[in-house]
């Protein structure tokens, strides 16, 4: 990932897996600046701001980036950690993630409060289904993502909806 010379960034990070009634999961598209031609679909979240938790981190992305304000208690989980190795603007990053889920039953994303980063990277959003995450040809991650998707809408029914 790196070449001895180059810093490697360690940081920690809350995502959320935002699920509607029809079992899809909110995610969003963007880039690289540093490699403009290079595009994925992501979860809301990103790293956490000093003196946060993973759970107040996800709740403040997922306001941030879709409008949708959640109660950091209203996050279920968190459902998994991991660990991902990635590089974004010339700089490699290390980051240990929670991911934590929200259901709702639809949500109109509003992106008013991104900052200025994510206006330049998040370039726009789509409910997908598991099915079409698997049939889709596109980067996705986490790369496993349709079966994080169906696990949840599975354990889920029955589990009544936040009522937005």
């Amino acid at each position: 990932m790196t070449d001895s010379n180059q810093h490697v960034i360690t940081r920690r990070a809350g995502r959320v897996l935002l699920v509607d009634l029809a079992g899809r999961a909110l995610l969003l598209h963007g880039g690289d600046p540093a490699r403009p031609g290079m595009r994925w679909w992501f979860t809301p979240g990103g790293g956490l701001e000093p003196g946060e938790s993973t759970a107040e981190a996800a709740a403040r992305e997922l306001f941030e980036e879709t409008g949708l304000r959640a109660d950091p208690a209203e996050l279920a989980g968190p459902i998994r950690h991991e660990r991902a190795e990635f590089s974004y603007n010339g700089r490699d990053y290390v980051q240990a993630q929670d991911f934590f889920v929200l259901r709702v039953a639809d949500w109109q994303v509003d992106t008013a409060g991104m900052d200025a980063e994510e206006r330049l990277t998040i370039t726009e959003h789509r409910w997908w289904s598991a099915a079409e995450i698997e049939a889709s040809d596109e980067l996705i991650y986490p790369a496993d993502l349709a079966a994080l998707l169906r696990s949840q809408v599975e354990a889920a029914q029955g589990v009544p909806e936040m009522g937005l």
